[in-house]
């Protein structure tokens, strides 16, 4: 395979890169352009018809709905608590928790409450900085917490949709006959997060007050990755239960958080630092109605998934397909009575009767939601059309074979001559990569899980291993939020400091840096422990 082919593959990730860093395009205007740059290069190089690029575009949109669908029901939930005032209530709610204890009221927050919210499909990004700069934080500080705070959890973010997209391309890669199961990935990255999730903690403490503040929460940090060890290890031994980590440890962080504060004497929630004005918007506002849309949520997806029967039919019978989009013939399935998407939409409407929304308050709902939705829903979406380009280029409608090895395959076998043995070692740099690229982990999946799995199987590798080495790649990509310029200039935007967010990128990319080798390591040392 000439050189030639492979400076043609990377040609188009060079475009993007430059579009994204030198040209600091934003992300929806950046995935055009790399989009337009893949097809031609498939095109021009890789013998792809225009259809089989069609094909695969459509295709991709199709298989970001696990993604793009849920930004645009989380926004449009986001907005309409917002408009409501359900919103204010909770971030007054939250600016009482743990004023004793910062350390505490640092895992509570931003890894508990920052996990919880969004596993269920709230963003982090957008809901926590104002909170913190009316708890007394930099806006500094208040940029990169929430940035890095679920960084461990990615993977189970937004209702497990990286993961689900990891096992819908690994199945399409394996075949018929060996395909494996949400459990079977989930078990082998749960095996990550007792090392990332406490490292995150202690990063996030350094953040605040370097190693002042590491030595002051060094218990609450330890116990946070023991808890979101014990929890995540339990419910990805069950298949029904591995989309609701997220949900489960946030949940588990904030309890034990608030025990140790319990334990130690120190108040879980103090009301002194509100202001005559919050106070009286606390008396009129219930807490219970504020946070509704979220508790029918939690409740409806629990209902959906912990009764085996009920996810068995929802994810495993009624699946829903879509035919006639792929270039290879394959139904794309979509399972959308089982994904987050439909759940956020419908919990949005059930929670009327409880918020009670004016007619006014629905149509600034609509007008924010328009106004936000769009350019991120896109950006979610077309990353996944690019990875189909790439998987599907060299394929022929005509003969249903490659009659060249495709952008994916070249990559592959490059990176299996070039790092062989050492492959494992240095995937989740590939993973930080695409993540610092597409500004998702699930995206990152998307454009990367096939090369890496080829990559794998190239290097004879066996089906544990392509797990292992997968996983490597996609928590590459969720530590890769931390530095993600459409993350943090969301953080920015949403305390009126866009441009600040510079400052964050420069200690947050050594920090992403230090815990991508950590984790590289980790996928050595898990291959070689496997026999691999």
């Amino acid at each position: 395979m000439s050189l030639g082919m492979l400076l043609l593959t990377l040609l188009p990730i060079a475009i993007l890169l430059a579009m994204l860093i030198i040209f600091k395009k934003a992300a929806d205007v950046s995935g055009i352009v790399g989009w337009l740059a893949i097809s031609i290069v498939a095109f021009l190089f890789f013998n792809t018809s225009l259809e089989v690029i069609a094909r695969s575009t459509a295709a991709g949109l199709i298989r970001s709905f696990s993604v793009s669908l849920i930004v645009a029901t989380s926004l449009l939930q986001m907005a309409y608590m917002e408009k409501t005032g359900a919103l204010k209530r909770i971030i007054i709610f939250v600016k009482t928790i743990s004023s004793e204890n910062r350390a505490v009221q640092i895992m509570m927050i931003n890894i508990g409450f920052g996990t919880l919210m969004v596993a269920v499909g709230a963003t982090p990004v957008s809901l926590l900085p104002p909170i913190l700069v009316a708890m007394g934080y930099s806006t500094y500080v208040a940029i990169a917490l929430p940035a890095i705070g679920y960084d461990s959890l990615c993977t189970y973010a937004l209702l497990g949709a990286p993961i689900v997209v990891f096992v819908d391309i690994a199945n399409s890669f394996l075949g018929k006959g060996n395909e494996i199961t949400l459990s079977q990935a989930g078990q082998v990255f749960f095996m990550f997060l007792p090392v990332v999730s406490t490292l995150i903690g202690f990063c996030m403490l350094w953040i605040v007050g370097k190693w002042k503040a590491v030595k002051e929460g060094l218990i609450p940090g330890i116990l946070t990755g023991i808890v979101i060890t014990i929890v995540s290890y339990w419910t990805n031994k069950f298949d029904n239960l591995v989309v609701l980590t997220g949900v489960m440890c946030g949940m588990a962080v904030i309890v034990a958080m608030a025990i140790y504060l319990k334990l130690t004497g120190k108040k879980i929630i103090d009301k002194s630092k509100l202001s005559q004005e919050e106070l009286e918007y606390e008396k009129q506002y219930s807490l219970l109605k504020a946070f509704s849309p979220w508790l029918i949520l939690i409740v409806l997806i629990l209902v959906l998934n912990i009764p085996k029967d009920m996810f068995n039919f929802l994810y495993r019978e009624l699946k829903l397909p879509i035919n006639g989009i792929t270039a290879n013939g394959k139904p794309l399935e979509t399972r959308a009575l089982w994904q987050a998407y439909t759940w956020i939409f419908v919990s949005i409407i059930v929670s009327f009767p409880f918020i009670k929304p004016k007619i006014s308050e629905l149509k600034a709902t609509w007008s924010i939601w328009i106004k936000r939705a769009p350019r991120p829903v896109f950006a979610a979406a077309i990353f996944f059309a690019m990875g189909e380009i790439m998987n599907m280029s060299g394929f022929s409608m005509e003969t249903g074979q490659f009659t060249t090895a495709s952008m994916v395959k070249v990559l592959a076998d490059y990176s299996a001559f070039a790092f062989q043995g050492a492959y494992g070692y240095i995937v989740s740099f590939i993973g930080l990569f695409g993540g610092f690229i597409t500004g998702s982990e699930a995206s990152t999946i998307a454009m990367f899980a096939k090369y890496t799995m080829t990559t794998a199987k190239n290097l004879s590798m066996p089906i544990i291993g392509l797990i292992i080495v997968t996983a490597g790649l996609a928590f590459g990509g969720g530590l890769a939020s931390v530095i993600s310029p459409a993350k943090l200039q969301n953080a920015a935007a949403s305390i009126d400091r866009i441009g600040e967010e510079n400052k964050v990128i420069r200690i947050a990319f050594v920090f992403s840096l230090i815990l991508t080798l950590i984790t590289s390591i980790f996928v050595g040392l898990l291959l070689r422990f496997n026999g691999i």
